[in-house]
């Protein structure tokens, strides 16, 4: 792992590293924001995934999160959305291909060689994180924003021993029924719908997968709510089984970092109440 840059900020160091990525075949970059603590402390570590299009960089400089992190003393990691480099297949579309990984370990060819955001983000990266930074591993939250929060939630539904909260911004909640879905999950899986349930938020709960409870925010005024998010597959899906879920619909916000940086100390702060020791 080697060190891109570091700043300090609100009472803490924000950093960038990169690293050779076994699961990927690629570097990966990454983002890691560290707030001021004691010698030998130990900290929470909430995770952030990225949307479409997105780098670590979206959140990194947009997302507004530093403030809230060093209050009350989380650490952030915002991982990249998919393999990068000159070698590595890709799409035309913006919703396929680099920067549109969809948090899954693809198996179709030639998606398969690279594309395996999910093994990166459930097991590679947080060996990397635990081995060196000052992170409590038993205290981890996940989140994200669109495409990211499709990966919070489903990566948070399939690991419900590892992560104690899981929230979302804007989610795309049931992959399997929207247009993003249909082209990841069929690119990157193959035809077999049943292979893509795992990577279902919806179906994920109706094949009994649940969670203590969850918070998302959606905003009214976004492009994408009718035709890709579909946040009210969530909501039945919750209220069906029975997971205490706070969907807020918030009036007059749209898919933006504008939205996400203003509901982001909401959601560390919410995190940060189930994240103590």
């Amino acid at each position: 792992m080697e060190q891109v840059s570091a700043w300090r900020s609100h009472g803490g160091t924000q950093g960038v590293y990169t690293h050779q990525s076994t699961e990927t075949g690629t570097p990966m970059t990454f983002s890691v924001f560290v707030p001021d603590h004691a010698p030998g402390q130990k900290l929470p570590v909430l995770w952030y995934l990225s949307g479409l299009t997105c780098t670590h960089a979206n959140v990194t400089e947009k997302g507004e999160f530093r403030a809230a992190c060093a209050e009350h003393g989380v650490v952030f990691v915002a991982p990249d959305t998919s393999p990068r480099g000159d070698l590595v297949p890709d799409d035309e579309g913006y919703d396929f291909g680099k920067g549109a990984g969809f948090y899954v370990d693809a198996a179709q060819a030639p998606w398969s060689a690279n594309y395996r955001m999910r093994s990166y983000i459930e097991q590679e990266l947080p060996a990397l994180i635990a081995g060196n930074f000052p992170v409590d591993m038993a205290r981890q939250g996940i989140t994200g924003h669109s495409m990211g929060g499709h990966g919070a939630l489903t990566i948070g539904l399939r690991n419900p021993d590892r992560f104690r909260s899981v929230s979302a911004f804007s989610p795309i909640v049931s992959p399997l029924n929207c247009p993003w879905g249909e082209k990841a999950l069929g690119g990157y899986l193959g035809p077999d719908k049943s292979t893509w349930r795992e990577y279902d938020a919806c179906a994920l709960i109706e094949d009994g997968a649940r969670l203590p409870d969850l918070l998302v925010d959606q905003g009214d005024a976004d492009n994408f709510l009718h035709e890709q998010l579909k946040t009210g597959l969530l909501v039945m899906a919750c209220r069906k089984a029975g997971i205490p879920a706070t969907i807020r619909m918030q009036p007059g916000y749209d898919h933006s970092y504008y939205f996400i940086s203003t509901f982001m100390a909401d959601h560390i702060g919410w995190h940060a109440a189930r994240l103590k020791a």
